[in-house]
């Protein structure tokens, strides 16, 4: 499979975009169906601190997904120009979002990917913050619509 790009301004509206297209092209890999919500959580987790990164740091910035199969595994790079909020460093935000009105931890995102992801891999790249996070192929593909 060729890889897929998809970049996109940074809006949460935007997030619910990509994590149907992961979904999407995951199960077109061969990622098994019971690994498809894993794939779809933790693709959100990792483009909403991409859109909150990007709206307190370049919101003019596009936030760009990568899908693609390597050696055996299906692979998502959320790449963005901003820092990673809770990734270190002494201008990382105090928390990210909140739920029912209480600050959450800013690492609490990281966790739920790490826990959702098979590998999951973040580092400094010369276009920005790269996410990079993968799941294991199944080797069965659903046919293609129309054959």
């Amino acid at each position: 499979m060729a890889t897929v790009e998809v970049a996109f301004t940074p809006l949460p509206a935007h997030v619910r975009t990509a994590r149907l297209v992961a979904t999407a092209v995951a199960r077109r890999s061969g990622v098994s169906e019971a690994l498809l919500d894993e794939v779809r959580l933790a693709v959100g987790e990792a483009c909403s601190r991409a859109v909150e990164a990007h709206r307190q740091q370049c919101p003019a910035e596009p936030i760009r997904v990568a899908l693609s199969e390597t050696a055996g595994r299906f692979e998502i790079e959320v790449v963005h120009v901003g820092r990673v909020p809770g990734a270190g460093g002494e201008d990382d935000a105090p928390s990210s979002g909140s739920a029912d009105g209480v600050p959450l931890p800013a690492g609490l995102s990281l966790a739920v990917i790490s826990g959702l992801a098979d590998e999951v891999h973040i580092s400094e790249t010369a276009a920005g913050t790269s996410l990079r996070m993968s799941w294991p192929l199944t080797g069965a593909r659903p046919a293609a619509p129309g054959r």
